[in-house]
């Protein structure tokens, strides 16, 4: 899908030397992302891996503390041992208290914003916005993509979503240099209510779209209504019950994904499906 971006709503360009972008709330957790960092790992990985120099991946925004940024590296290690992760935050205080975490080449942390210094003007094969872009006007998502998927590598990857506290809920929106691709929900099944239990976390450019009428509200109430009867699957385990009403979603919205991603929790959905 090609992108329809506004530029005109990012926000302002900084003054020489300035980050753009404002400071965010900058809480944080251990393992906070590790349920995003496990899809990453998966679906980038093959890039990743075939890329001819070290590839580079940004956490953008990682708070008060450098975890996420920690652990990114580490999950990624595994993936492709020299994958070098550049920590970002616009916050100075923020960035002189990561150094000590540091471990250059592979973990480097550096202040910035939405325009992604990263050495030489290089670009990033993956540029992960976790909890950043919720406390913006919803005006300015569309010019936030487009200016952090302009500092994407061709084959790189956006993840911009939102979490709860500790990671139990995720929602997020995945997109290519062209604009977005797919929206992914994730969660820890065995406090699942119901699906639409995730609606609140829902990344910026959804959440106020939740409402009848639109494609997000029709796509979780029909999930629920799927989880509603696969009740009976229960009896196996959250995660059968996950699965099943996964497989009956399918039969009504074109699910990218299959049973191997669902029984992790997870299910992912075209983003042109769910766009306002």
């Amino acid at each position: 899908m090609a992108a329809t971006f506004d530029s005109s709503t990012a926000p302002a360009r900084g003054r020489a030397g300035r980050p753009v972008g404002t400071v965010t709330r900058g809480t944080t957790n251990t393992n906070r992302l590790r349920r995003m960092d496990r899809w990453i790992a998966h679906a980038l990985g093959p890039v990743l891996r075939s890329a001819a120099r070290p590839p580079v991946a940004v956490d953008l925004g990682y708070g008060a503390a450098p975890w996420t940024a920690v652990e990114l590296a580490g999950r990624l290690r595994s993936v492709r041992p020299d994958v070098r992760v550049v920590g970002i935050e616009i916050e100075p205080e923020r960035v002189a208290a990561a150094v000590p975490y540091a471990d250059p080449p592979l973990l480097s942390f550096r202040r910035g914003g939405f325009e992604v210094p990263l050495d030489g003007g290089a670009p990033a094969q993956l540029i992960r916005a976790a909890n950043v872009l919720r406390q913006y006007e919803e005006t300015a998502v569309a010019g936030v993509w487009e200016r952090l998927c302009d500092r994407l590598a061709p084959d790189g990857l956006l993840v911009e979503g939102t979490c709860d506290e500790i990671g139990r809920r995720h929602v997020w929106v995945a997109l290519g240099p062209e604009g977005p691709r797919t929206v992914t929900f994730a969660a820890r099944l065995g406090g699942l209510g119901q699906p639409s239990d995730l609606a609140e976390r829902l990344p910026k450019a959804l959440i106020h779209h939740n409402v009848p009428g639109r494609p997000v509200h029709a796509f979780l109430a029909d999930f629920d209504r799927a989880w509603a009867a696969a009740a009976p699957y229960g009896a196996f385990g959250a995660r059968q019950r996950w699965v099943a009403a996964c497989t009956a979603l399918a039969g009504s919205w074109p699910l990218v994904d299959a049973r191997g991603r669902w029984r992790q929790g997870e299910v992912t959905v075209p983003w042109t499906a769910l766009a306002p």
